[in-house]
């Protein structure tokens, strides 16, 4: 088989929702990373033989092929085509993957895969309600899956996987605290490689990460879903509701050295799994188990970690069963302050843990996230 490597990845800075990119479309924002990852990796548009573009609200301006739309207004030749993809939390995450994989059985050279989420622009939901009312619960959903499995939001997911790991509020919250704190430091410091320009007068940095987390007011909050009193999860702890995008250049290891170009990484594993649909955010822990037995490698040889933050908890439960080092799990903080666009995190997030290898001289990385309705996705990367 050829060997599939990553040539660039790039992302925007992530917008908090109603913020920086609330004036931006979508389709342009996939556009814009499109030409942003081609330009640094110096790649012609016309080598490029597919665009994969996760994006989870594909609805409105993220409706009719997302995908093939932000190729033609990217510029690239009309031979190029394009498929916009849904594996909610890990669309872009599995793009990656879809395009390596396409690599790899030697159906193509070049491939950009990544992501695009306005939620500003397109409401979650969107494609779920139709834009006719607010999406209140899971009536849209078949009654016979219902029968079957009692789902619930991913908030009471979160509290019912702090209860089962022991984690308490004082916990959680620190947790929340810390990734700002860590996101603030990396920001200042200019260690995100990885970030295109912002809109104009903003600062190179994601919108909702804070210099300080007032702790006082972060205890103080309510429980997110259940009755004061009656839960742990706030909404210091869940990731941020935000707008951004992200594309990953992923190529033929021979034909990038054949024209010039210097590979990043290579795969060591690329997992997607199912778990619980009820607990639903538990399914990282079996795919970081997966991916490392698939890798021939152990947690402890992992260099940089990227788990993404939908809650707390989640990442608490996932760290306490394996025994993970807190130091290299998201050391420039998480999407609890750097948000979370839907479909743009996958990739977003490779891109991050890129330059985090790069910064630090780090080997490998593990990238993981956590999809509701029970699924998971998992990638080790070996920089080169």
């Amino acid at each position: 088989m050829n060997e599939a490597v990553i040539v660039q990845a790039v992302r925007t800075p992530f917008g908090r929702r109603g913020g920086w990119w609330s004036d931006r479309r979508p389709d342009d924002l996939m556009a814009d990373v499109i030409l942003g990852v081609l330009g640094r990796a110096g790649l012609p548009a016309s080598q490029v033989e597919d665009v994969l573009v996760g994006c989870v609200s594909q609805a409105g301006e993220q409706g009719a092929n997302i995908g093939r739309l932000a190729a033609l207004l990217a510029g690239l030749p009309e031979t190029v085509p394009g498929v916009a993809l849904n594996r909610m939390c890990g669309s872009s995450q599995q793009a990656v993957h879809m395009g390596a994989q396409a690599i790899a059985a030697g159906d193509m050279r070049y491939v950009v895969a990544g992501g695009v989420e306005s939620m500003s622009r397109v409401p979650m939901f969107l494609d779920v309600t139709l834009g006719q009312r607010e999406f209140t619960g899971f009536e849209s959903l078949n009654p016979g899956l219902l029968q079957r499995y009692p789902l619930i939001h991913q908030i009471e997911s979160a509290e019912r996987i702090a209860e089962q790991w022991g984690l308490t509020r004082a916990e959680l919250d620190a947790w929340s605290m810390q990734s700002h704190a860590r996101a603030w430091a990396a920001a200042a410091e200019g260690r995100h490689t990885e970030l295109l320009p912002g809109p104009a007068g903003t600062p190179a940095r994601d919108e909702g990460i804070r210099e300080r987390a007032d702790p006082a007011k972060v205890a103080a909050l309510a429980p997110a879903l259940r009755a004061p009193g009656q839960g742990n999860v706030t909404a210091a702890q869940a990731s941020q509701i935000a707008d951004g995008a992200a594309a990953v250049l992923l190529a033929d290891r021979a034909a990038a050295v054949s024209d010039g170009l210097t590979p990043l990484a290579r795969f060591r594993a690329r997992v997607a799994l199912g778990s619980d649909p009820v607990l639903q955010l538990t399914g990282v822990i079996p795919a970081t188990e997966r991916a490392l037995a698939r890798a021939g490698l152990r947690l402890q040889d992992m260099d940089w970690i990227e788990i993404n933050e939908a809650f707390a908890s989640v990442v608490l439960a996932w760290q306490q069963t394996l025994g993970a080092d807190p130091a290299r799990v998201n050391p420039w903080g998480g999407a609890i302050a750097h948000g979370h666009p839907l479909g743009a995190t996958g990739a977003g997030l490779m891109a991050k843990m890129l330059a985090g290898l790069r910064a630090t001289g780090g080997q490998f990385g593990l990238q993981v996230m956590c999809i509701g309705h029970g699924m998971a996705t998992a990638t080790i990367v070996e920089r080169l």
